[in-house]
C-alpha cells in the first residue's frame, strides 16, 4: 500500500519533529476536500476534549501542521464520495494507530479523532475506550 507509505513518512515527520505542548491533551485529523479532487489531511492537537459535544472541541487548537498538508488524489475514482473518502483516510490513519513509529503520542491523548472540517467527527480511540 503505497499511500499508506507516504502517509506514515508524512506523519512520522510531524510527530517527530514537532514538540506538543503540554496542554494538548486530545489530537484530530481534519479532512479537507480540495478542488484539484484531492483530499487534504491536516493533523491538530486539542487542549480540550469532550466526546460529548459533537466535535467542538477541537475547534481549540493549541498546535496544528497547518499548511504541512497531506494530499491524496482521488480523481481516478469515478464514484468518490464523501463516505468512501472518510473510510479510506480512516484506514491509514487507523494503520499508523496500530504500527505507526510514533504511534505513542497518539494513544496516550485522551482522544484521537477524525472527520471532514464540516462536519461530525469520529472518535477513532479514547481513554474511554480503554
Amino acid at each position: 500500500m503505497e499511500i499508506y507509505l507516504e502517509f506514515e513518512k508524512w506523519l512520522d515527520n510531524l510527530l517527530e519533529n514537532n514538540e506538543m505542548p503540554e496542554e494538548a491533551i486530545a489530537f484530530c485529523f481534519n479532512f479537507y476536500d480540495e478542488e484539484d479532487e484531492s483530499y487534504g489531511i491536516q493533523l491538530i492537537a486539542s487542549d480540550e476534549f469532550d466526546a460529548e459535544d459533537g466535535g467542538e472541541w477541537a475547534c481549540s487548537e493549541v498546535w496544528s501542521s497547518e499548511e504541512d498538508i497531506f494530499y491524496i488524489d482521488h480523481s481516478d475514482e469515478q464514484d468518490a464520495d464523501y463516505e468512501r473518502g472518510l473510510e479510506f483516510m480512516g484506514g491509514l490513519i487507523e494503520e499508523y494507530l496500530e504500527n505507526g513509529k510514533y504511534k505513542d503520542i497518539l494513544l496516550e491523548a485522551k482522544a484521537v479523532a477524525m472527520g471532514f472540517v464540516d462536519g461530525d467527527l469520529e472518535i477513532l480511540c479514547s481513554e474511554e475506550e480503554e
